[in-house]
């Protein structure tokens, strides 16, 4: 029999960001593009996100069973407010970390490309202290 998961096991959170990565990422991927182009389709998606029409279809079934997203047969894909709110927060993490990155010196493509995998694995506490730190180098 397995032990119970501890509450500060680290494993067990990063398990948890991971399985919240995805949401986020199309989360995002939905509000830049309804935000870009006026609409998102199911294809938009697999072009952004690299990955098949099925692929895409699955995850944003499982996101409209999660209340992320809303849509219809050949209809494009729309946020609701939750999904809103969840790609609103994820691209202010995402700016502070590569905002962070940017600060520390690390190049412009490294950082982007790095701030992808942070993004989704760091603390509040962290990321509050990151965003201290900006701000501190900023002079605000």
């Amino acid at each position: 029999m397995s032990e119970p998961v501890k509450r500060n096991n680290p494993f067990a959170k990063v398990r948890a960001d991971h399985a919240a990565e995805t949401a986020e990422d199309y989360v995002e991927a939905v509000s830049d593009m309804v935000h870009r182009t006026g609409e998102c389709r199911v294809r938009d998606l697999a072009k952004i996100m690299g990955v098949s029409h099925v692929t895409v279809t699955r995850i944003v079934t499982r996101l409209q069973e999660q209340g992320l997203i809303e849509t219809e047969p050949y209809r494009p894909v729309r946020l609701t407010s939750s999904g809103e709110k969840l790609a609103a927060n994820s691209r202010q993490r995402h700016e502070i970390v590569l905002q962070f990155l940017l600060a520390l010196g690390v190049p412009q493509d490294d950082a982007e490309r790095d701030t992808e995998g942070i993004e989704h694995h760091v603390g509040q506490a962290t990321l509050d202290r990151m965003a201290a730190f900006i701000r501190e180098r900023s002079g605000d």
